[in-house]
């Protein structure tokens, strides 16, 4: 990429999506009229937006699925015909059968769309990135990883100062950590959590509180990962770590900037690995930013299939 390029790269975000239909997997091809080709669905990021709320939006503008999405399949850098370069973030999404069975209806942006198995779609796409992707999503299915949950770490957003309240549990958001918090709530919304589990610190309630209500979930409040209890050597991490292995749904726990390594240092140790590589690199989570473990829905102990960190644009 030449100097100066990246202020002119293009950002998209998408998805393959898939269904089992009779024990086979299926993917979703796309055909675009306006363009004349076959491919998965995407989009440009708008501004503002991060890459994996785009990838939710455009699978709803273009297909009229409401998915969440599942594990990271990385990305595709091309140059599009003008010489601008481009990058687009991709999922995987499962399509339950009730949005399957929803009629498409033809859009300004898609003429058709097709169910195919990978080997058929891999034929019929447009674009070699785009048998690239689908390649990456063969891979997770050979690793036993086609259904996966997430672990979100959220660290709580920015507090008032020190000093400013009664006590360091007190401290509330200040307002770079209200705006944090509500940018964050549609980001992990676009993962489906189905458990929000929280410090009792002042700051975590605060910041877990607009994704409650975004998605309708109770917070479960507790001192197993507040700072305090870490501390003083009360805190139960292994044992929090161990209820959501258990459970295999996606879940966030919010907590703070010395506890949040101790909880993924558990993941990995709990699912037989080591504390290393990315996992260690997303433990030094900035307030208000959130990394996502994904693991495998079938044996959520057998290990990390993959490892993401966001914040709010």
């Amino acid at each position: 990429m030449t100097p100066g390029a990246a202020a002119h790269v293009v950002v998209a975000a998408g998805a393959v999506c898939w269904r089992e239909v009779d024990g086979e997997v299926r993917v979703l091809l796309i055909s675009r009229h306006r363009h004349g080709d076959v491919s998965l669905p995407k989009g440009k990021v708008d501004p503002g937006e991060i890459p994996p709320v785009t990838a939710v939006r455009e699978i709803a503008e273009e297909t009229g699925y409401a998915v969440h999405l599942g594990a990271p399949l990385g990305v595709s850098e091309y140059l599009l015909p003008g010489g601008r370069p481009k990058i687009v973030h991709y999922w995987a999404a499962e399509v339950p059968e009730a949005q399957a069975a929803k009629p498409f209806v033809p859009n300004e942006e898609v003429e058709s769309m097709a169910w195919a198995s990978i080997d058929e779609a891999k034929a019929q796409v447009s674009y070699r990135h785009d048998a690239e992707i689908l390649d990456r999503f063969a891979a997770l299915i050979r690793k036993g990883a086609l259904r996966t949950f997430a672990l979100v770490m959220l660290r709580h957003g920015t507090a008032v100062p020190h000093g400013s309240v009664a006590s360091d549990a007190a401290r509330t958001l200040a307002p770079r950590g209200v705006e944090q918090a509500r940018a964050m709530a549609e980001v992990i919304a676009s993962w489906g959590p189905q458990r929000i589990v929280s410090s009792t610190a002042a700051r975590c309630l605060g910041t877990v509180a607009p994704l409650a209500q975004r998605t309708g979930l109770k917070v479960k409040r507790t001192d197993d990962i507040s700072q305090d209890a870490y501390e003083d050597g009360t805190s139960d991490i292994d044992g929090v770590v161990e209820k959501r292995l258990d459970r295999a749904v996606t879940a966030v726990l919010c907590s703070h900037g010395p506890v949040i390594p101790e909880i993924l240092r558990e993941i990995a140790e709990s699912t037989g690995g080591a504390f290393s590589g990315d996992l260690r690199a997303a433990s030094g989570l900035h307030t208000g930013e959130a990394v996502i473990v994904h693991l495998p829905q079938s044996a959520p102990r057998s290990g990390v299939v993959a490892v993401e960190t966001h914040r709010s644009a």
